[in-house]
């Protein structure tokens, strides 16, 4: 795993050594067959819930300091996570591809996601499985999204959806042959001191849409005009996606190059390896991907995603039967 910085910034790791992660293995093992191994089964989130504390103490507690406070770059990477159990099958190669049945990798991530806060999904997109491929797939690879292999634009997860996920994971089980496809990601803190006074003000303004990323579909709609940057003007949230969010004014447009100007200078790019976590604040940070070269053969890159929301009652009323999965 390399992790680079135009600023020479440095992204978190947090390194599982080969015992914790023979222990976390094993505890995703226990797990696998609860409910049939159906993973989206609430009772099988609810095993997960509870085989979070059996995790190494180590891993929780960094996890938990991120949650709490996810410092000046948005992200943190843990390293050398299990992805091998038993043998890794082909990169899936089909558009909407989700892992329904539990598998060690798939466990991991639920485990985690269910300690950093509660899981979730959204209907529209990838069927509202909550394990989800990011895969290159044939046919698609201009598509602005995950099955896409240009260039990836910067944005937050869903940034048209006022219940966006406050954290996303990525977690590698195979890289790209040419180990060139790198995760971008870009954090407020470090942008915003590159802005100026006038493009800060603009940014707070109502006056940017959002429509919804083309991984919904049509007819998922977009926003009412809000800001960009909104909260507390010393430690900003942010909400853009530089693929779908338009200015509504001259202005808006100047401030909003100008942050993605900003963003572009303090980006750090990872070149993930199996077994590595990425997770994002995507209330603070962007991300994007690197361009890359799939070649079909059923060894492209792999990565499963996964979304987390700390305060899961607050979309309760976008939730059929209290669920984990948002319409």
């Amino acid at each position: 795993m390399t992790v680079t910085c135009d600023l020479g910034v440095t992204t978190p790791v947090i390194p599982v050594d080969p015992e914790s992660a023979d222990r976390t293995a094993e505890t995703a093992r226990r797990i696998l067959p609860v409910a049939g191994g159906h993973m989206d089964d609430p009772q099988w989130i609810a095993a997960a819930r509870d085989a979070w504390s059996e995790l190494p103490v180590g891993l929780r507690r960094a996890l938990l300091d991120f949650r709490r406070a996810s410092g000046p770059t948005g992200s943190a990477l843990v390293r050398g996570l299990p992805v091998h159990e038993p043998a890794l099958p082909p990169t899936p190669s089909v558009k909407g591809s989700v892992q329904r049945s539990a598998t060690v990798p798939a466990a991991v991530l639920m485990m985690i996601a269910a300690g950093l806060g509660d899981p979730a999904a959204f209907r529209p997109e990838k069927s509202g499985a909550l394990v989800q491929d990011v895969v290159p797939v044939p046919g698609q690879e201009d598509f602005q999204g995950n099955a896409g292999s240009v260039l990836l634009s910067f944005h937050n997860e869903n940034a048209f959806h006022p219940h966006r996920p406050d954290f996303v994971m990525l977690l590698c089980l195979r890289a790209d042959h040419d180990r060139v496809a790198g995760l971008r990601t870009g954090c407020i803190r470090q942008a915003l001191p590159l802005l100026s006074e006038e493009s800060r003000e603009a940014l707070s303004l109502p006056e940017f849409v959002t429509a919804a990323p083309p991984s919904f579909g049509s007819g998922s709609g977009g926003t009412t005009p809000h800001p960009v940057l909104f909260g507390a003007p010393e430690d900003p949230d942010v909400r853009v996606d530089f693929a779908a969010t338009e200015p509504l004014t001259p202005c808006a447009g100047r401030a909003m190059d100008a942050l993605q100007a900003a963003f572009g200078r303090t980006a750090r790019t990872a070149l993930l390896e199996p077994g590595d976590l990425a997770i994002v604040d995507n209330r603070v940070t962007v991300h994007g991907r690197t361009a890359f070269t799939p070649r079909y053969d059923g060894r492209d890159r792999w990565l499963q995603r996964s979304f987390i929301l700390t305060d899961l009652r607050r979309s309760r009323g976008c939730r059929d039967a209290d669920g984990y999965v948002l319409d």
